[in-house]
C-alpha cells in the first residue's frame, strides 16, 4: 500500500515476525483478513463481468470525449472573443478548467484501468484492490514496498476539480447578484484582478481539502475502487473496524452542501429582486405606477444580468442534483453500509456534470452561443486573397 501509517508499520512487522514463526497464529491471522474483506462493497458478476466491463467502457469514452471537446470549445470561444474577457468570463473559464481535467485525467485512467483488466485477466501490479488485501500476515517484508499508487494523484485531482466547480459556481452567483442588487456599483465591486484572486484562492483551498484526509490523518489511503471503476479514498481498517477519524470524510459533502446553500440563499435574493423588478415594470406598463417610484430605470438590472442569473441559477440545480447521490453514499460509507452498485452510479453521475455546463451554456447563454458560430464560421472561411 503506498500511504502505511507509521505505527501501523511496527504493527505489521511484528505480525509478520509471527507470521513465519508459528503457523497457527498464521491460520488465524488470514481469517481474520477474509473478515474484514467482507466489511468492504462485493461486486458482483452482474456489475463486474465481461459484458458490464465493456458497456462501462463505452460509457466512459463517449463521455471523456464529450467533456473534453465541450470545454475545449468553451475555452476556444473566451479566447477568441474579446466580449467573453470579463470576470464572469473568467469564472466561467475556470469551471471549464476543471470539468477538463476531469475529462483529460480522471475518465481516461478509469478506461486504461478497465481495459488492462479486461485484456491482461489481472489487475495492474499497482491495483490494490480492497482494504485489507494489503494486510495480508502471509506475505513477506518485501511485499509491503508496492509500486507507486496512480490514485495518489487522480484520486484528489477529482476531488479538488468537483469543489472547484461549486466553489466557482458559488463566485459566479454572488457575481451576478451584485450586478442585479448594485448594478451601479457592479465595475466598482467586481473587478478582474479580485475575479482572478478569487480563483486563485478557490483553486488552492480547494485541492488543500481534497488532501484533508492524507494531511490529517495517517489512517486513510486512496486505492481504485472496483465497484465505482474510480479511485476513492478509503479508511484502513484494523481489526475489521473503521478508525476513529474516518467522519474526516464527512468534511467533503460538508463543504460542498454549505456552499450550495449559501448558493441557494444568494440564488433566492436575487430572483425575489427580479421579481420585483418584473412586477413593477409590468405595473409601469399599465399606467399604475409613474416612473419615479421605486421601480426608477437608473437602477434596474439589465436583461443580460438576469437571464444570466437565471443561467447560473440552473447551474447550481444540474450540480446539486448531481452531487446528492455522491453525498449520501459518502455519509453511508462513514457509518458502515457498502453500497457497490450504487457507488457507479453517484461517481459518474457527478462525473456526467462536467459536460452539463456546455449544454446549458449553449440553450441559455446567446453570447456563447454567437461565439461558437464565429468560431466555426471562421474555420470555414476560405482565406481572402491580397487585394492588388
Amino acid at each position: 500500500m503506498t500511504a502505511l501509517p507509521s505505527d501501523a508499520n511496527v504493527s505489521l512487522s511484528s505480525a509478520l515476525q509471527l507470521a513465519t514463526a508459528d503457523f497457527p497464529f498464521n491460520r488465524s491471522a488470514e481469517a481474520q483478513t477474509e473478515h474484514a474483506r467482507s466489511l468492504a462493497p462485493l461486486c458482483t458478476d452482474c456489475c463486474c463481468g465481461f459484458l458490464n466491463r465493456m458497456l462501462a467502457v463505452a460509457f466512459m469514452v463517449i463521455l471523456a470525449f464529450a467533456i473534453v471537446v465541450g470545454n475545449v470549445v468553451t475555452l476556444t470561444v473566451f479566447v477568441q472573443t474579446r466580449q467573453s474577457r470579463t470576470p464572469q468570463g473568467y469564472l466561467k473559464v475556470s469551471l471549464a478548467v476543471a470539468d477538463m481535467m476531469v475529462g483529460v485525467l480522471v475518465v481516461p485512467f478509469s478506461v486504461f484501468t478497465e481495459v488492462s483488466m479486461m485484456v491482461n485477466g489481472t489487475p495492474p501490479n499497482w491495483y490494490q484492490g480492497r482494504t485489507t488485501s494489503s494486510f495480508s500476515l502471509t506475505s513477506s517484508r518485501d511485499s509491503l514496498v508496492s509500486p507507486w499508487q496512480p490514485c495518489m494523484l487522480i484520486g484528489p485531482v477529482f476531488a479538488g476539480c468537483t469543489f472547484v466547480s461549486i466553489s466557482t459556481i458559488f463566485l459566479m452567483t454572488v457575481e451576478r447578484s451584485i450586478a442585479i442588487l448594485r448594478p451601479l456599483h457592479k465595475d466598482t465591486l467586481v473587478t478582474r484582478r479580485r475575479t482572478l484572486i478569487l480563483i486563485l484562492l478557490s483553486w488552492t483551498s480547494s485541492f488543500l481539502l481534497a488532501l484533508s484526509p492524507l494531511i490529517f490523518s495517517t489512517n486513510f489511503t486512496l486505492e481504485y475502487n472496483e465497484c465505482s471503476r474510480m479511485c476513492n479514498y478509503t479508511p484502513l481498517l484494523f481489526g475489521g473496524q473503521l478508525p476513529p477519524d474516518a467522519y474526516i470524510l464527512l468534511l467533503f459533502p460538508t463543504f460542498d452542501f454549505v456552499l450550495l446553500g449559501g448558493t441557494l440563499g444568494v440564488n433566492i435574493l436575487s430572483f425575489t429582486s427580479i421579481r420585483r423588478y418584473s412586477q413593477k415594470r409590468k405595473l409601469l406598463s399599465e399606467g399604475s405606477l409613474s416612473d419615479g417610484g421605486a421601480g426608477g430605470c437608473a437602477h434596474r438590472p439589465s436583461f443580460s444580468d438576469i437571464k444570466a442569473a437565471k443561467t447560473i441559477g440552473i447551474l447550481t440545480f444540474a450540480f446539486t442534483a448531481s452531487f446528492s447521490p455522491i453525498a449520501v453514499f459518502v455519509l453511508g460509507n462513514v457509518v458502515g453500509y457498502t453500497w457497490c452498485n450504487f457507488s457507479f452510479v453517484a461517481f459518474w453521475i457527478l462525473t456526467g456534470n462536467s459536460c452539463c455546463n456546455v449544454i446549458i451554456y449553449s440553450v441559455r447563454d446567446h453570447r456563447f452561443r454567437k461565439g461558437v458560430s464565429l468560431l466555426f464560421q471562421r474555420e470555414q472561411s476560405p482565406p481572402q486573397s491580397e487585394k492588388p
